[in-house]
Order: C-alpha cells, then structure tokens, then sequence
C-alpha cells in the first residue's frame, strides 16, 4: 500500500498525534489498510477521524436525507396535490420519475440554477414546435414531451419546498445547502482535513477542498503517475491536470505526488477467453504463477458481479479470501421466487380461471420449503405429469396444494396490504426451517424490505396495484446486497473496481476487461440530452469514462503482474470487443504485452461409449428376465444396448415430463387406444358395412375415451398444435375404417378375432435344455376370407418387411436394428403358431403404419429362407444377450 503509506510517513512527520487529523477518503475501504501501517510503525496514540467527502459534505449541510421509496412516496402524494395533466397513477409516476430524480440531482450538483435547466429544457421543446400546429391530440409525442417539462417547471420548484419545510433533502439538495455554507464552515471550523486520493470532484466538493486549503486547514495528497498526468490527450488524468491549477497550489503548497511508477517493468497478460464464466476457469492457473502461496498482496477485481459465485467455485483451493464487493440480492434463487410469485399474480389478473404448469412449479422448487410442504409438492407435481395437465383449474389446485404452509401467496391477492402481511409472515416461517446461511440473509433482507414497503406506505392514502408493488420491491432488491464477513488484511481480495480506490497490490487480475464494462460507455439512463448537458457542465458519459480510465491505470500503475481478461464471445448486450484501455496500453504503452487465447472446448470429457460387463449380479437378472422376454425388448436391444440395461435389468423408466405439444409416443397412442375402443365392440364378429359406417359416425366417441385412458384433460386438444395432432388422428382412424369398410365392399369376408391379445409362457428353446418365454401384447388379430392376420399399429412407415435369409446371412440377420419391425412380426407369427387356438389356419402378419392408414396392413414377406430361418437368427440374438462374455456397450449414434 504505497501511496497510503506515504500519506502517513508524511502525516506523523508533521505530527505525532494523528487525531489532531480528519481524513477525507472516496470510500470506507481503505481505513482497514490505514490502521494496519499504523500498527507498523507502532504508532501508540488515538486515531485519527475518518469521513468519506459525502459524509463531511452532508454534515455542512444539516438535512435529513431522503430516498428511493420514501422519496417516490412523498414526491408522488406532492406531484398527486398539484392536478397537473396527465393525472398519473403512482405505477405511472413510476416509470418516469426515478430517471427524473437522478437528472434533478445532476443538475442541482453540477449547475448554478435547477430552475435555469429546466426553464431551458421546456423553452428547447418550444423552440422545437415553433410555428407548427400543435393540434389538440395530447397523445403526439412531441406534445407530451413539451408538456412533461412545462410540469416539471411546476412540480420540481413545489416539491423541493415541501421538503425543505419537513428538512429532508434528496443528495442534490443536499450539495446545493451546502454550498451557501462552505464558506462560513471553512473560516470557523478549528479542525485540520487531510483529503487522500481523489480524483474527480462536484462543484461544491471542490469549493470546500479549495476553501479550506485557503484557509491552510486542509492538506491534498492525489495519485497521479506521469504516464497519463502528462499527456494531455490521456483521459485518465483529465481531472488531476485541472486540479493542478488551482491557484491553492503555488510555491509555498505544491500538488502533491506526481510518481512515475507505470513504466516500471511489469508483466502485462492480455487473455482472450471463449465465454464469461469460462474466465473463471483461467484463475487457478493464474495463481499458480504467484509466488507468495497467502495471496496476501494479489487482487481480483470483478467488473461483472455476476461472476462472483463462479469465481468462488474456482477458489476452493484458497485458504483466506476477503470479499469486498456485496452478492447482489437479485441473483438468489429466493429472489427468483419472489419475482415468479408476483409475476403468477400478473397472470392471474389475466386468467382468473386456471394456472399455467410453468408459472407454478419454479415457485414451488425454488420457494424454501418444510418437509411437509416437500410431500404436498411432490404428490402434486406427480398428479400433474401423471395427467399431463397443462392448464390446473382452481378447483384441482386447491384439492392438491391447499395444505401447503404459503398456498395463500398461490391465490390472486385481494388486495396489497394482505399480501405484503403473507410475505411478511411467511419469511419469518422460513427462518425456522433449516436454510443455509446465504439464504437466511437473503430471505432476512426481503422481509426486511416487505416491513419497509409496508411501513412507508402507510401515512399515504395511495392505491398500489400488484404490479406496483413488484416495482417497488424490484427497485429495493436491485440495491441490495448480502456483505461477505472476512479478514480484509490477510489473503486473496476479491473486489469491485470502485472498491480498489487508494489500494495497491503487486498482483492484479480483472475479469470482464470488456467495452461496455470498462468504460460503461454511452449508457446514461437521463432524459437530459448530451449537447444540454455540456452546456451547463453536467457529467456526460465522456467524463465517466475519464473516471473509470483513472480507477484502471491508478490499480495497474504499482502492479508487477497483471491479468487483464474478457470475454470475446458475442451475446446478448456483450459485444465480445475487448476495453479501449487494453488497447491503449497494447498501443501507447513501452511493456511488452503477451496475448493468450482460451479456447472453450465443447468437446465430450469420456468419448468413449458406456460398457457395462455382467457381473454376477446382472446374470441373476437375465435368468430372471428370460421367463417374460418381448419383442420390443429385443427392439431396445438392437437400438442400444445399454437401453436395454437400464430398462430390462435395472428396470429404470424415463421420467414423466408435462408435454405442451403431443410427443409422437402419446399421438401413436392417442390412434392405438382410439382403435383399440373401435374394435373392442366388434370383436367376435364378421364384419358388416353398418357396423363400420356407425364406427366412423362414432369416433369423436372413441377419441374421447382414448384421452380419458391417456389421462389427459380435454380442453388439452382444444387449440393451438393438439387440437390440430386431434384432427389428424381423426382422420388416421377413420382411413383404418374406410380401408375395412373397402374390404367388405368388395366382397370380403372379414371378422375380429381379438384386440389388444395378450400372450405368456410361450416357450422358445434354445441350447440344450434352455430356453426363454415370450411374452406381450397382439394390437390386432382377425381373419379375412379365411387367413389369419396378425396386425401391429406403427406410428413409423413400414420399413424392410421383405425377408432374404439364407445360409450365409442367418446367425446375423436380426443384429441390425433397421430390421426390427421384421423381428417382431416374426416372434408374432411364432407365438401365434404355438397358441392352440389357431393351428391349421393359414397365418399373414403385417404392420399397419398410421402415417400411411389408407395403405392397409402391408405383410411381412420371405424372398429367402421362412419363418424357422428367421427364428434361429431371433435365437442368436437372444444368445448374444445371455452371453457373459458380451458386454452391453453403448451404440453412439452419428448425425
């Protein structure tokens, strides 16, 4: 810490007892740093006070200050008594006048008169609209904005006397009461001020600087480098070259330290990193390039705050962290909740009759929750994939989750007030539950900010809508954050660039060194545009670039070793374009500068494909297995071994999922049941041309009972791609029909053996004495001019139905998947072979694809070899299973 070290070596050489001292500071940081050189140099005495410039200029001033909520509150009840046009609510007032408030205090900070900007801004809009016709539609937006400034003349000047009157002032009020004041405190006050490591300074901080130094009360020690100090054309020492003229420094006070520390050798490391958090990623190898093991003199500066959970992952390894900067509130998964659950109100407002799966389950996953409130979710949650029910109706929702400990908060509010009390309660709920400490704080700063809201709003007879509220609690959240406590003396510092002002360290390294980071840039949130702010001198983006060009090199100026890292990815507002000031320094600077770029590799961790080998354990499964083996499971096996693993011999399922769109599994299913109710009442029957003409009046019927069986809600397929999925299985199911109603037309004799047939214990031998039993379900079996059909409903087009089977091909015919559609008719055509009910009838087996109904069964055909050459291929599939020297080895799939 060199340049505070040098402010106290020069503070005890002019005298021993520091308290005789005020030191002004930018910020509380560094008073830690200053304790701990004191205790250096065994310094016994009492300290010195310590005051940041806004806390001394406040105390000139003598108001209360005021702001954020209360602010808008007061200033809302003020704007509200005026009956200015347009009358807007306070969600209206909202949206404007926070923006406002913040130009409103730049004028009052920077300028010489509020009331001149604002008679300028409306007198501009006039000039604007001269001698055109204006009209009488208030809504041109030329007018509204003429008449907003023409309000804002009137509204400002009223409501900067009702605080005045109640003594309270906003941050500009409280620079301009104190600028009538300087010049008095100045002349009287018997204190000594010491102002350390300041750089750009308001009106009224600079007058009280140069006041007291006049009256040789005040000493100015600032943190230049010659680097930037002396060439006029870098931004970074704009504002220090115009303090340097101040006619306060002269022969008798010189302008205190000018250091030439830059261009000292350094290592400057330049990385460009594909992605945010994969700079993170980059950390520990950095650190392996630290000598000193405690990090005890090494900073990471975050310029997005939002790496810092990513950045803490890395540091695992670290043994003392001290984190400066705060972890932003709206980042915590309690903070996501809160917005859903008003965000479910909004909705509510919109449909008062049900609630959309989405809006509710992140609620209930991300809501901390008692083990109680856990069971009530999860049988809900299961209900509700279970029936895949998109929309839940008031009534379902309160049959399943009306014992849930928050469900009031589920319900549209009646009112704010009686919402506010349920957060309110319900935070305190949770804070008996077992949390982690990050989320104690954060529910403790929400509750926090519920008991605020509630409180401010009470003494203004204000109606707040839901959407309102939201805003306002949003507006609180943003500005809050959860304090990390550490040992800021010993280890790594992980801080915010603001953060680092006064502070040295030879090791530095900051993350998000990209345009739109470091500077801001053009990103002023103000309706004061930029030609008017130049001429009455408020701050523009330029000058918060010269104030972040400053904090940049005054961090890197002591350094030895510096990491300089962004993001080179575009996406969302990240442009992927490196800061201006590496390029300064890559261009203007004397170091050599390394370039390293990290690539994000996306490529798999293990490419190699799953094996599982069978064990002892895994055999007892297969002998298990083997008494009840289908088709589709020889079909899972062909497609991917380890398929078959986990659903045959681990028995594991995929999980329920909510579909919004039908899948393809569900609309096979929705025609397989719909034809299943079809012909469940013709079964027995030879088929007769009324019976299919009453079916086709019927199917609407059957649909319904198919979606009943499915355990849809109706109103699933009533818009939207379902309704249309409906439709067309309509139409599959009437062509399956129609086909029939052809065969009869013409002639044919056609009767429905049986529907959905199922089949056990059909033994299939294999060597020796063993063997397997097959078993499953026949969509369809009937007989038409006397042959036996076996019928399976695919979803697919028929695929390979012509069988070529010889001597060579056997053993492998059925080890390709492309085939399975033949493999499972010709198991069908095996079983039913063997079912004693049908010997002696002539057997057909065929596929009956949905996504060519009008076609009929298409039948499994021999060009080569019959249904015993296809059963010994089947057997040495089966065989290839069982064998204990064959692993289940994942097939990879190539696109």
């Amino acid at each position: 810490m060199k340049f505070l070290n040098k402010i106290i070596h020069e503070l005890l050489a002019q005298n021993t007892d520091l308290s005789a001292f005020n030191i002004i500071l930018p910020g509380k940081r560094p008073i830690v740093f200053i304790r701990q050189i004191l205790e250096e140099n065994n310094y016994s005495g009492f300290l010195p006070n310590f005051f940041t410039i806004e806390e001394l200029i406040n105390k000139i001033a003598d108001h209360q200050t005021i702001q954020g909520i209360p602010l808008w509150l007061f200033s809302f009840d003020v704007y509200r008594s005026l009956n200015l046009i347009p009358r807007d609510d306070f969600s209206d007032f909202l949206k404007w006048f926070p923006t406002l408030q913040k130009d409103w205090d730049d004028i009052l900070k920077f300028s010489d008169s509020d009331q001149a900007v604002l008679q300028y801004m409306f007198d501009e809009e006039r000039i604007k609209e001269w001698a055109q016709d204006l009209g009488e539609d208030d809504d041109v937006p030329r007018k509204k904005f003429l008449n907003f400034w023409q309000n804002m003349n009137v509204f400002l000047p009223v409501l900067k006397e009702r605080l005045q009157e109640r003594n309270w002032a906003t941050s500009g009020m409280i620079h301009e009461a104190a600028k009538a004041r300087i010049a008095d405190f100045a002349k009287n006050t018997k204190e000594e001020f010491v102002f350390c490591g300041f750089n750009a300074f308001t009106p009224v901080e600079e007058k009280l600087v140069r006041n007291l130094l006049q009256w040789n009360k005040a000493q100015c020690f600032f943190q230049a480098d010659r680097y930037y100090f002396d060439d006029e054309r870098q931004e970074a020492g704009k504002f220090l070259r115009n303090h340097k003229t101040w006619k306060e420094f002269d022969d008798n006070r010189s302008f205190q330290w000018i250091e030439d520390d830059f261009n000292q050798p350094k290592k400057i490391k330049v990385y460009e990193v594909s992605g945010n958090v994969t700079q993170t990623k980059v950390l520990p190898e950095i650190f392996k390039e630290i000598n000193n093991k405690t990090y005890s003199n090494t900073a990471v500066v975050l310029l997005d705050e939002n790496l810092l959970p990513a950045s803490l992952d890395v540091m695992h390894g670290v043994d003392n962290l001290n984190i400066t900067m705060g972890f932003p509130l709206k980042n915590l998964s309690f903070s996501n909740a809160v917005k859903r659950l008003f965000y479910l109100q909004k909705q509510l407002e919109k449909n008062k009759l049900s609630y959309y799966y989405r809006d509710v389950f992140p609620i209930l996953e991300e809501l901390p929750k008692s083990v109680e409130d856990e069971q009530i979710i999860n049988d809900f949650k299961a209900k509700v994939e279970e029936r895949n029910i998109v929309y839940i109706s008031r009534k379902l929702l309160h049959e399943l989750l009306s014992g849930l400990s928050y469900y009031g908060l589920l319900q549209k509010a009646t009112g704010t007030n009686g919402y506010l009390d349920m957060l309110i309660e319900f935070c305190q709920q949770v804070k008996w539950l077992e949390i982690d400490d990050i989320q104690y704080e954060n529910v403790s700063h929400f509750e926090n900010a519920f008991r605020i809201i509630k409180n401010q709003l009470t003494p203004y007879n204000i109606e707040i809508k839901m959407e309102t509220l939201e805003i306002l609690i949003n507006q609180h959240i943003n500005s809050e954050s959860i304090d990390f406590q550490g040992e800021p003396l010993r280890g790594l510092q992980i801080m915010g660039l603001l953060e680092t002002r006064l502070l040295n360290f030879e090791n530095v390294i900051l993350l998000s060194v990209n345009e739109g980071k470091l500077p801001l840039g053009n990103s002023q949130n103000t309706y004061i545009p930029f030609d008017i702010r130049r001429f009455f001198d408020l701050h523009t983006f330029l000058e918060n670039d010269s104030i972040y060009a400053y904090h940049f090199y005054r961090l890197i100026q002591d350094a030895k070793n510096v990491h300089l890292l962004y993001n080179a990815l575009s996406s969302g507002v990240n442009t992927g374009e490196k800061s201006r000031f590496i390029t300064q320094i890559e261009m203007e600077s004397s170091h050599e500068i390394e370039h390293l770029i990290i690539e994000n590799s996306s490529e798999p961790i293990a490419t190699k494909p799953i094996e599982i080998s069978k064990t002892q354990i895994v055999q007892e499964r297969l002998q298990k297995w083997k008494e009840k083996v289908s088709a589709s499971h020889l079909t899972s096996y062909l497609y991917n071994p380890i398929d078959f693993y986990l659903s045959k011999i681990l028995n594991t399922s995929e999980m329920d999922e909510i579909e919004e769109e039908l899948s393809i599994k569900n609309y096979g299913n929705l025609v397989h049941y719909s034809l299943q109710e079809v012909y469940e009442v013709l079964k027995g029957k030879v088929l007769k041309e009324s019976d299919l003409k009453n079916s086709v009046k019927a199917v609407d019927e059957y649909i319904n009972i198919a979606i009943e069986k499915l355990k849809h809600q109706p109103e699933f397929y009533e818009k939207g791609m379902n309704y249309i999925h409906k439709a067309i299985a309509k139409k599959v199911i009437e062509n399956v029909l129609n086909h029939d109603l052809e065969l009869i037309k013409q002639g044919n004799k056609l009767e429905i053996i049986d529907i959905e047939r199922r089949f056990e214990n059909i033994d299939f031998p294999l060597d020796g004495n063993d063997k397997i039993s097959f078993f499953g379900f026949i969509d369809r079996i009937d007989k038409l001019n006397g042959t036996l059909r076996i019928i399976d409903y695919k979803t697919a087009r028929t695929k390979n139905l012509t069988v070529k089977i010889d001597q060579d091909n056997v053993d492998e015919y059925f080890h390709n998947s492309d085939r399975k559609q033949a493999l499972q008719l010709c198991i069908y055509h095996y079983v039913v072979q063997h079912l004693p009910e049908f010997w002696g009838f002539p057997i057909e087996t065929g596929i009956w694809s949905f996504a060519d109904a009008k076609k009929g069964m298409v039948a499994l055909q021999f060009d080569k070899g019959n249904i015993d050459d296809a059963m010994k291929s089947v057997k040495s599939l089966i065989l290839e299973i069982l064998n204990l020297d064959i692993n289940f080895v994942e097939t990879i799939k190539t696109y």
